[in-house]
């Protein structure tokens, strides 16, 4: 395998008060076309935590003012390869603070509402149905890490490294 770039990024599964999920449609690569959680990456040149970084982009993506203690981080997955294009160390976020409507629109995309069945009948990145969804369903209220081979060609495997 070639040498490959290692990203840090957060996901922030977002919630209304009535359970629906909060869901980009990305305009932007990666993800393009397809429906995925709110998040970003690291500025690693300013050393933002991960918890920072899921606090900027909730206010960046959303407009709405969190703090760290409104965060439950669930899960810790390293990416192998993902695309073919990079390494993602990814920290999933569940936010424990119910969004109050939809958020207007951004530059990255546009926003919807959707409950967790209707999540997986959407687009989605392949990693978030094989893995990310389904460790969100299971892992949500606990912790765990997990390490995923995404090379291209190949179906994702995830493996579980430590469970809390």
């Amino acid at each position: 395998m070639p040498s490959l770039a290692h990203k840090l990024a957060v996901l922030v599964f977002m919630e209304n008060a009535a359970g629906e999920h909060l869901l980009l449609l990305r305009a932007k690569p990666p993800n393009l076309g397809v429906w995925s959680p709110i998040g970003g990456k690291l500025e690693t040149g300013h050393g933002e935590s991960p918890f920072e970084c899921a606090v900027r982009e909730t206010q960046e993506e959303t407009g709405h003012a969190i703090t760290t203690a409104d965060l439950h981080l669930f899960a810790i997955i390293a990416e192998k390869a993902y695309e073919g294009h990079a390494h993602w160390l990814m920290f999933l976020f569940r936010c424990k603070a119910p969004l109050p409507a939809l958020p207007p629109d951004i530059a990255e995309g546009k926003f919807g509402f959707f409950s967790r069945t209707q999540v997986d009948a959407l687009p989605l990145p392949e990693t978030d149905r094989t893995a990310l969804w389904p460790i969100y369903d299971r892992y949500r209220d606990r912790f765990v890490s997990l390490k995923a081979n995404c090379a291209p060609g190949k179906p994702i495997h995830v493996e579980i490294e430590e469970i809390v």
